[in-house]
């Protein structure tokens, strides 16, 4: 044993006989200072700091193994002030204060506002980090909303720019959160209670009436008619812009992008137009009858028709589109398909859905539920949504081909639907579009009586097709006009039951 552990063990054995003697303390009373303990301490400290930080760890575990539970208890509520550091404060005083910005960039509003008033110092960091601009800008980058309303209110000009004289202090943007939360809440309020205003365009077909399919863009909206023509609309005026001739029968489908337009028609045929100019740039002869649907992305379209086939294309570029396979099974009319690189599911007047594998074309399984046929659906991550003509809408699981939920609610064929987050959104031959919670859809508990939030009537015909985002809703009906609900610019005396009021653009062919 060496001379620095014989010390060690004579200083323990010396609080030993000290506890002995005077017993352990309780309560809060203290060992008066009496004999020889202020020499023995200041002996032992002395021997203390000569030892290693180690030898100094060791002997106070060692002698804290001796005491007893009141004292341990003493001995961590003083620790306890020790230990704590603020960070935020020190690491600034070490030239790091990015990394304190860094840190308190993470949090959100609620914990940012109680952040700024622990003291002047965490207030400074997070002022002068610009940290209400950058929770701002974390919003807009992950929420389609905040993104939204950030273009349509004009303050994504002060997003994503360096610190310059351009951009406000971070003043600006701490009083600029607590407003997008109200204007966020507003919108979901006019969604829940309907409170919309309404712009409405009456197409003015030639011969034959009604609207079958539309998209729609910030810039424009195309819309396919059922007098064989594509009308192109000013988003902003309502004023037609370019009318696309060509097919001989109704438009019955469509999508575009930034290059092309992509239609199909009950002539049997698929068209690719050159999005601004309206040229035509392919023509695709393989359907037997009427091209009800197509969707295409990545460089794969998928067409359907009245023949009860899917075409599966491969688009290299708009005129060099090949077909890959033909994918047969349905019984009767394939009305509706979509896709991502997982699965293309279909959707047949044979009351059923069915699942392909995308990468292989084979077939994967079938959907069973409906009890007539099916009119539309929407696929996307694990979640089909379809309305039939047995008027009911249905959700499904497409990895197991369960049904989650049956909405009711429709008096006719569920034509159309859409959903995104939040929203089950479904037209049909009733004349009515109705908005679904699509949260509570998909919980089992929800009664059946909260899924519907809100019905919406204006259309005096069936309902053939729509599109929404979280500000608004498009629809095309037979009534042969187009009609936008803006549930973001809703005038103060907008009405949450009834008719909203409208106005109305006509567009006069020449």
């Amino acid at each position: 044993m060496d001379r620095a552990d014989q010390t060690k063990n004579r200083i323990i054995s010396g609080k030993n006989r000290l506890f002995s003697l005077n017993g352990p303390v309780m309560g809060s009373r203290k060992r008066p200072s009496e004999g020889n303990y202020e020499k023995e301490k200041e002996h032992c400290i002395a021997l203390f700091d000569q030892w290693s930080e180690a030898d100094q760890v060791e002997f106070v575990e060692r002698l804290i193994s001796r005491m007893c539970h009141y004292q341990h208890g003493h001995i961590n509520s003083y620790l306890k002030p020790m230990l704590q550091r603020d960070f935020i404060t020190a690491l600034p005083a070490q030239g790091l204060d990015h990394i304190a910005e860094n840190i308190l960039s993470f949090l959100d509003a609620r914990s940012l506002c109680a952040a700024e008033l622990v003291c002047k110092e965490w207030q400074r960091v997070i002022s002068e980090g610009m940290l209400w601009k950058k929770l701002i800008e974390r919003m807009v980058r992950t929420d389609p909303l905040w993104k939204g309303l950030s273009e349509r209110h004009q303050w994504e000009k002060y997003l994503f720019k360096n610190r310059t004289s351009e951009i406000p202090p971070n003043s600006y943007y701490h009083s600029l959160y607590p407003k997008i939360i109200q204007d966020i809440e507003t919108i979901e309020a006019n969604w829940r209670c309907g409170r919309h205003n309404l712009q409405r365009i009456q197409c003015r077909s030639e011969n034959s009436k009604g609207v079958y399919c539309l998209q729609y863009d910030d810039e424009k909206i195309i819309s396919g008619l059922r007098d064989n023509s594509i009308k192109i609309w000013d988003k902003q005026t309502l004023e037609c812009l370019k009318v696309l001739t060509g097919h001989t029968g109704s438009v019955l489908c469509l999508q575009y992008d930034e290059r092309v337009i992509v239609t199909g028609s009950s002539d049997s045929t698929v068209r690719v137009w050159e999005v601004t100019t309206g040229e035509v740039l392919n023509t695709l002869i393989h359907h037997n009858e009427a091209v009800l649907h197509l969707r295409f992305a990545n460089g794969l379209m998928v067409t359907c028709s009245k023949d009860r086939s899917i075409a599966v294309w491969d688009m290299a570029s708009p005129t060099d589109i090949s077909l890959r396979r033909v994918l047969v099974g349905h019984r009767a009319a394939v009305n509706v398909v979509d896709f991502d690189d997982k699965y293309i599911v279909s959707a047949s007047g044979d009351r059923t859905i069915k699942v392909w594998s995308t990468s292989t074309c084979e077939f994967v399984r079938t959907l069973n539920g409906h009890k007539r046929g099916i009119a539309c659906l929407q696929y996307r991550d694990r979640l089909v949504v379809s309305g039939s003509s047995d008027n009911t809408i249905r959700l499904w699981d497409i990895e197991c081909g369960a049904c989650l939920r049956v909405l009711e609610g429709h008096e006719e064929l569920v034509r159309c639907i859409r959903f995104d987050n939040k929203r089950i959104v479904s037209g049909a031959y009733d004349g009515k579009i109705k908005v679904w919670d699509l949260q509570a859809a998909l919980d089992p508990r929800a009664p059946a009586s909260t899924l519907c939030l809100r019905t919406l009537v204006e259309h005096s015909g069936r309902v053939f097709r729509l599109q929404f985002d979280e500000f608004q809703i498009i629809s095309s009906s037979h009534d042969d006009t187009i009609l936008i609900w803006d549930f973001l610019n809703v005038s103060p005396n907008g009405q949450s039951e009834g008719r909203s009021p409208s106005r109305t653009y006509t567009y006069i062919s020449r």
